[in-house]
């Protein structure tokens, strides 16, 4: 006889439950170890910004896998921090071309070690080999699913060399 599907009455056989869990004890440590100067999201975009200088707005948006007005008032947030810089594409004025400033690369590089730090408290709980194996398998899960999510990860533009200068 074929194992039977749990009636999932227990709210932690709910995977998307466990999921919301970790999120929460992962912002949790975020801000134990990386203080309060940025949001997590802040701390993505500005992190992915720095890997992909002058990329506009919307990609850097979908890059991060959030949605195209979040990812403005995020940019709006960093600017005002003076962390990046947003100037309008002249080719597409609707557009805003996006680049990191000398203070939004020193903050990234003074929030490393809490980052590092961040990264080994999250993941404390599992052996060195599963550790390897859970970032697998949830890279896995959330490439697997990015379709289903309000706002699909983009893979970063091509850089072109009208982008580059």
């Amino acid at each position: 006889m074929p194992e039977t599907e749990s009636q999932l009455i227990n709210l932690y056989e709910h995977p998307g439950h466990l999921l919301r869990r970790a999120q929460q004890i992962s912002v949790s440590i975020f801000y134990d170890e990386l203080g309060n100067e940025l949001t997590p999201v802040q701390y993505a975009m500005l992190r992915n910004l720095a890997g992909h200088p002058g990329i506009d707005q919307v990609s850097l948006s979908a890059l991060n896998g959030i949605d195209t007005s979040t990812g403005a008032t995020v940019c709006a947030r960093l600017e005002e921090k003076g962390l990046l810089e947003r100037k309008v594409i002249p080719h597409n004025r609707r557009q805003r071309a996006l680049t990191i400033t000398p203070a939004g690369e020193k903050l990234l590089e003074d929030l490393i070690p809490g980052a590092q730090r961040l990264r080994r408290r999250l993941l404390a709980p599992l052996t060195g080999p599963e550790q390897l194996q859970f970032m697998e398998l949830l890279t896995k899960l959330v490439e697997g699913n990015n379709e289903q999510s309000r706002a699909p990860l983009a893979e970063p533009p091509a850089q072109t060399a009208s982008a580059e200068g």
